[in-house]
């Protein structure tokens, strides 16, 4: 794959708890001048970033990291990040609902975001590291039923991030039209085209980057 075709699926990403704005700006000059995908960025940057950067695709999170947070606290963050100029969400599932099985509840969640935004993009995260593999099967469903764009893998901020057998897994069993987001670890190019061509649509990595134009 050429760089330009890895980076294209890249979304570009800085969500440490101590980023300031000149490190935001620099992710969204880098952004526009490699051709990433898109930006991911804390929420409190989505309007600024907006602002100075109008053509940019702007990405953010909701009930990040953890995802216990309440439906209705997720749909108005949503809809606060829509309003600032965000086109893609990246929600943490509840994983609480999870492990109790409740997942016509995580597909409720899911559709209720889906209402909020509209027609921009929703990534479901439902961080892998801490699943079972039937709950990961349940969760394409809940992904696929709520009306997700994509299942993301993981925050970047639990103990494991994403494995080629969990991409396989998904393939299995999401519906049609529900793309795979990789991340979590994804540190080498070898890495970014492995999870590409086991058919990811996109790459979510703080380092991509750097990595390929070193």
């Amino acid at each position: 794959m050429t760089d330009q075709e890895i980076l294209s699926h890249v979304d570009h990403t800085l969500l440490k708890a101590d980023t300031g704005w000149p490190e935001i700006q620099k992710l969204c000059e880098e952004a526009i001048r490699y051709g990433a995908a898109s930006v991911c960025i804390p929420p409190s940057y989505v309007k600024r970033a907006k602002d100075g950067f109008p053509s940019l695709n702007i990405g953010t999170v909701v009930g990040f990291p953890l995802g216990y947070s309440t439906c209705e606290v997720k749909v108005v963050e949503a809809a606060q990040a829509v309003a600032n100029g965000a086109a893609e969400i990246d929600m943490v599932a509840n994983l609480g609902d999870v492990k109790n099985g409740d997942f016509d509840k995580v597909t409720a969640e899911i559709a209720a975001l889906r209402k909020t935004i509209g027609h921009k993009t929703l990534k479901v995260i439902i961080e892998t590291c801490y699943l079972t593999e039937d709950e990961k099967t349940a969760l394409c469903r809940a992904v696929t039923g709520g009306g997700a764009d994509y299942l993301k893998t993981s925050t970047g901020f639990g103990p494991a991030g994403a494995k080629i057998e969990d991409i396989r897994l998904f393939k299995k069993h999401l519906g049609a039209g529900v793309k795979i987001k990789a991340a979590g670890g994804i540190k080498t190019r070898e890495d970014m085209e492995r999870f590409l061509g086991e058919g990811c649509d996109r790459i979510g990595s703080s380092s991509a980057i750097a990595v390929i134009t070193a």
